[in-house]
């Protein structure tokens, strides 16, 4: 069995600078709607940490890029490379997803799309992660600044994205990982929480398993030969154009509240807010079992822990994980 133990955080001064931003946001207004869902940013070589401190571009311990998900945007690029794989609900119902890498970056990651509110809460459980993405909504721009993160967009690192052939803006935004982070970091960046070993006890044998959004889904179905969980996204395989079939060893469903955010797309569509503090139920996947569990997440500055109805931690297994949210 291997831990991987959470980093220390500037936690006081983190929080405090991100709740005044988020007041003097709202103060401003920055809770309208109607404006465009992906806006740019200005050019700025460099970020500011929580603590003023200034870095550059790959300094962050985990690399976390926002991944577009529509049907457009697949296959995608670099998806199995990462260590964790988030499934969100966005606006309209549809699906994004939130990529993590620690212990390998592949050549390219696309295609990259926008952040939104929820990435921020997220995000806190590493320390000064960098985060890849392509715009955000305006208003919510001042807040990712804030963030204990190092958010570097297009206008940010132009030369650590490019546009792919073949496919229409804005489904064809690409990340070269190595011009924001030079190398891995490694696994002991993975402040999830997480732990990997032996399984626990009892389980319910499972062949598939699906979860649905408004205007989007997802199975999982078990492979024996492959000993993994096989990806469809609305009825199709998950595929990869570097690295074939998406495959994680475990899947959780965890299952979380959805609330009303500040904020709205362009078609006056409501974002709506992850919450991933608190606790609840959720379903661990490996090995061609379902057993279920129990998560908790103190606070935004801690990874989520996963036990038994009897307060007994739970192991995934070894591999790719994917996390998906689903509605409490």
């Amino acid at each position: 069995m291997s831990t991987r133990a959470p980093r220390p955080r500037r936690l006081a001064t983190a929080a405090t600078l991100l709740a005044v931003a988020l007041a003097a946001s709202l103060a401003a207004g920055c809770t309208a709607g109607g404006g465009r869902s992906d806006d740019g940013r200005g050019p700025d070589p460099e970020s500011s940490g929580s603590d003023g401190t200034a870095y550059g571009a790959g300094h962050g311990p985990v690399l976390a890029v926002k991944i577009d998900n529509s049907r457009r945007a697949r296959p995608h690029t670099g998806l199995n490379a990462a260590d964790v794989v988030y499934v969100e609900q966005v606006e309209g119902g549809l699906s994004r997803l939130m990529a993590v890498y620690a212990t390998d970056l592949p050549k390219a990651v696309g295609p990259v799309r926008s952040a939104r509110e929820s990435d921020l809460e997220l995000l806190r459980q590493f320390d000064r992660p960098t985060l890849a993405f392509s715009g955000a909504q305006r208003k919510l721009l001042p807040l990712i600044d804030m963030a204990p993160l190092n958010a570097q967009p297009p206008e940010r690192t132009p030369g650590a994205y490019y546009r792919g052939a073949g496919r229409p803006a804005p489904h064809n935004l690409y990340l070269s990982p190595d011009r924001l982070v030079p190398a891995p970091p490694g696994a002991d960046a993975l402040t999830t929480g997480f732990r990997y070993g032996a399984a626990p006890e009892g389980g319910v044998p499972l062949s598939s398993r699906t979860v649905t959004y408004p205007a989007a889904g997802f199975t999982f179905t078990w492979s024996e030969s492959r000993a993994r969980w096989l990806v469809s996204m609305d009825g199709t395989a998950a595929t990869t154009t570097d690295a074939g079939e998406v495959a994680p060893a475990t899947v959780v469903v965890q299952y979380v509240k959805l609330r009303p955010s500040e904020y709205f797309d362009s078609l006056g569509h409501n974002t709506p807010f992850t919450e991933t503090v608190g606790e609840g139920r959720a379903e661990v996947l490996r090995d061609g079992k379902v057993h279920h569990v129990e998560w908790k997440r103190a606070t935004a500055f801690e990874g989520t822990r996963f036990t038994t109805n009897d307060g007994a931690p739970v192991n995934f297994a070894e591999g790719q994980v994917w996390v998906v949210f689903a509605t409490a």
